[in-house]
């Protein structure tokens, strides 16, 4: 029947290949009170005040488990783990999955261009 996925197109569904494609970049609000590290002022001195303050990253699992761990403080960012908020899918989500190789540019690439808006942006390295 046309449309069903046969026994080949299964088997290079379960492929190794496909599951490269399992990283993501995120996004993570950052409380304002980041701006008292001097460290992020002196990472951001283009900063728009009026935009927001955010954490850039990248990971193997999805980005909401990711974000808990930061909180918890499982491998965390002490940005994120102290002033993460919430996570700002309407920035990344687009992006994802993608490649190991692709994500670690991405998120360097996604840093990069936001600090350049305006954004003052922790991780992204």
């Amino acid at each position: 029947m046309p449309g069903l996925v046969d026994a080949t197109d299964l088997l290079i569904l379960l492929s190794p290949m496909a599951e490269r494609f399992h990283h993501h970049v995120y996004v993570v609000l950052l409380d304002n009170a980041v701006l008292e590290e001097r460290k992020v002022t002196a990472l951001n001195p283009k900063r728009d005040p009026k935009k927001l303050c955010i954490y850039v990253g990248m990971t193997g699992i999805p980005p909401i488990e990711r974000f808990q761990n930061h909180k918890d403080g499982y491998k965390s960012s002490h940005y994120v783990q102290k002033y993460g908020v919430r996570l700002l899918p309407e920035l990344y989500e687009y992006f994802n999955p993608m490649p190991y190789e692709a994500a670690c540019q991405m998120e360097k690439d996604l840093a990069e261009d936001l600090r350049e808006q305006g954004y003052t942006v922790c991780g992204g390295t």
